[in-house]
C-alpha cells in the first residue's frame, strides 16, 4: 500500500475540514490532496519517476504537507533534510543519497549539483509553477510494493558520515498503525501542533494526523519560543502536540498557566529526567506519552503510557510497542533473560530495509533478522531501560550529535594533534558536547568553536573544551572514550563561569596538563 493513500481516503472523508495551516496558508483536506497530486503529476511532466530521490531542505511550513505527500502518492523517494544542518552537510547527503532534486525555501539555496525548486516563489522551477502545470484530476496514486523505498531517513554512524536509512511504505504504515494504537489515537476534532522539525519526527507523526482527518497547524520556521508556542496552543485550541524533546519541555514550564485544550503530549529523543517529568506533568496534567525509536525503527520501539508516568517507571522508556518485539542480547547475539543488561534488538514490519549504499553497515545492523540498536539497556518488570549508547551518540536537545564528526571538525584545525569528543550530563538540554583536545601549537577554545561552525551545524559544536597533554588509550593505541568521559567529566566550569552559550559569550575553556578524578 502507497502511504500516500492516507491522505487520498481522509479527502474523500473529509474534503471540506482544514487538514493544514499555519503561516498564512490554509489548506482543505479536499486542497491539500489536489496540491499534492499536481505536484506528483507536475514533477513527472518534468522528466521525474518513480523511485527518484527529491529532498526536502526545509524549516517548518505548511508547503512541507503536500510536498511530502506529493513525493510519497507519486511513487517517489522523499529525502527529508534538518533545515539546520550546514550546507556542507547537506551537500553530502544530497550526493550520497543521488537526489535528483531538492526542495529549498528560496533560491540560492544549497549547492547546485542538483535541481532546486523553491517554495515560496513563482516561475519555472517553483513548487507553485509545478503544481500549476499538474493534472490533479488526471492523477493517480502510484501502485507500491510494500518494500518500495519511500523515506530516506537520514542519521549517522560512529564514523561520524550520515548514513540513510531506507524507509519502506511498509515501515511508514507499520509506524502509522503503532502510532494510532500506542501514543495518541488521533481524531477528526483534533487539532495537532507541529513545532518539531517536519523533517524528524513531526513529519512522521504527520502520516497518522492525516490519515485520521485530523488539522494539522505548523509553527513556521526553526526556533521554538514557549511564550510562542502557548499562545499558539490558545488561540488554536491545540489538543495534540506531535512531538517535543524533553528540552523543550523544560522551557513550556515556565508558563504562568497551563493551556485546557490539551489531551496528548508526544515526546522522545532523549531521557527526561524524573524530577522535571513530574513537574510537567503536575503543570499539565497526565497527557503525556514516551516514546524511543530510532531512524531505523522510526519512532517506534517501546513507549511509556501516560498512566506509567510515575514511581520508578518515570526512569524508563516504557513497554515494547503493540507490534514490535524487543530482546536483550550479549555480544554473541544470544537473547538474555529479564534484568541482564544487553543490547537493545528490535524485530518487526517497523524495521527499516537497511542503508542506502552501505551493505557492511547494513549487514552489521540486521543481524539474524533483528535490528541492533547499539543501545545498551535491560528490562525490569516489562519495562525498557537505557543505560548507554554503545555507538556513544550524544543527545543533545532531542538532536543526535555522532562525536566522530565533530572530532574531524577539530582534527581539520592545524593546531589539534588528536581530539576526542562525548556528551556530559545537561540540566537544561539533556546532554552537551564536550571535548578533548590534544593541540600541537597554542590556540584558544572560542577559536575552536568557530572553526567548528564553518563545517558542521553550530549545536554540535562543543560547548566546552579541555585541554590535555595525551588521551589515553588501550593496547592498540585506540582512544578510549569511556574513559575520557569519566574523568573529564567531573571538571565541569560551574554555571556563573559559563555564563550564556551564545558565541564568544561564556563559552568556556579549561586548559589542564592532563584528566583529572575520576566522578563518582
Amino acid at each position: 500500500m502507497n502511504v500516500g493513500t492516507f491522505l487520498t481516503k481522509a479527502a474523500r472523508a473529509h474534503p471540506a475540514r482544514i487538514a493544514v495551516d499555519g503561516g498564512g496558508t490554509t489548506l482543505t483536506y479536499a486542497e491539500l490532496d489536489a496540491q499534492a497530486a499536481a505536484f506528483a503529476d507536475g514533477l513527472r511532466r518534468r522528466g521525474y519517476r518513480r523511485g527518484d530521490r527529491i529532498a526536502l531542505f526545509l524549516p517548518n511550513r505548511a508547503e512541507y504537507f503536500p510536498i511530502l505527500f506529493g513525493l510519497l502518492k507519486g511513487g517517489f523517494v522523499a529525502v527529508p533534510v534538518n533545515a539546520k544542518l550546514h550546507p556542507a552537510e547537506l551537500a553530502y547527503i544530497l550526493d550520497h543519497s543521488g537526489a535528483r532534486a531538492v526542495v529549498v525555501d528560496e533560491p540560492p539555496g544549497p549547492p547546485a549539483q542538483v535541481a532546486r525548486i523553491a517554495v515560496g516563489r513563482t516561475g519555472p522551477g517553483s513548487f507553485a509553477e509545478i503544481v500549476a502545470t499538474g493534472d490533479a484530476h488526471g492523477f493517480a496514486d502510484a501502485e507500491a510494493d510494500p518494500d518500495d523505498l519511500a523515506w530516506l531517513f537520514y542519521t549517522s554512524g560512529t564514523t561520524g558520515r550520515p548514513k540513510g536509512a531506507m524507509l519502506s511504505h511498509r515501515n511508514l504504515c507499520a509506524s502509522t498503525m503503532n502510532a494510532l494504537a500506542d501514543m495518541c489515537d488521533f481524531q477528526p476534532e483534533d487539532v495537532v501542533l507541529h513545532v518539531a522539525p517536519l523533517s524528524h519526527g513531526s513529519g512522521l507523526y504527520a502520516l497518522p494526523s492525516i490519515a485520521r482527518g485530523a488539522r494539522n497547524h505548523v509553527c513556521p520556521g526553526t526556533s521554538f519560543v514557549p511564550a510562542d508556542v502557548l499562545a499558539t496552543i490558545e488561540r488554536e485550541q491545540v489538543t495534540v502536540i506531535a512531538f517535543l524533546a524533553p528540552t523543550m519541555i523544560h522551557r513550556l514550564l515556565d508558563a504562568k498557566t497551563a493551556p485546557s485544550t490539551l489531551r496528548r503530549i508526544i515526546y522522545g529523543g532523549a531521557p527526561m529526567d524524573p524530577s522535571l517529568a513530574q513537574a510537567a506533568i503536575d503543570r499539565f496534567g497526565p497527557i503525556f506519552v514516551q516514546l524511543y525509536g530510532q531512524g531505523e525503527a522510526p519512532m517506534t520501539i517501546t513507549y511509556l503510557r501516560p498512566q506509567d508516568h510515575r514511581g520508578k517507571a518515570l526512569s524508563s522508556t516504557g513497554i515494547a510497542r503493540t507490534d514490535v518485539e524487543v530482546r536483550m542480547v550479549d555480544e554473541t547475539g544470544m537473547p538474555l533473560p529479564e534484568g541482564a543488561e544487553g543490547e537493545v534488538c528490535v524485530r518487526g514490519d517497523v524495521v527499516m530495509l537497511g542503508y542506502w549504499n552501505d551493505t557492511a553497515a547494513t549487514a552489521a545492523a540486521l543481524r539474524g533478522g533483528w535490528l541492533h540498536t547499539g543501545d545498551v539497556g535491560r528490562f525490569e518488570n516489562g519495562r525498557l531501560y537505557l543505560l548507554s549508547r554503545r555507538n556513544d551518540v550524544i543527545i543533545s536537545g532531542g538532536s543526535n550529535i555522532y562525536p566522530r564528526e565533530v572530532e574531524e571538525a577539530l582534527l581539520r584545525h592545524p593546531a589539534v594533534r588528536e581530539a576526542c569528543v562525548f556528551g556530559e550530563p545537561d540540566p537544561h538540554w539533556g546532554e552537551s558536547v564536550a571535548a578533548a583536545v590534544v593541540s600541537s601549537s597554542a590556540v584558544e577554545a572560542g577559536e575552536l568553536m568557530a572553526w567548528c561552525r564553518e563545517s558542521i551545524a553550530s549545536f554540535k559544536k562543543p560547548k566546552r573544551i579541555e585541554f590535555v597533554a595525551e588521551l589515553p588509550k588501550n593496547a592498540y593505541g585506540k582512544v578510549v572514550r569511556r574513559q575520557v568521559r569519566d574523568e573529564l567529566g567531573s571538571r565541569q566550569p560551574s554555571r556563573q563561569e559559563c555564563g550564556s552559550a551564545v558565541p564568544g559569550a561564556g563559552e568556556c575553556s579549561t586548559r589542564s596538563s592532563g584528566p583529572s578524578r575520576k566522578e563518582s
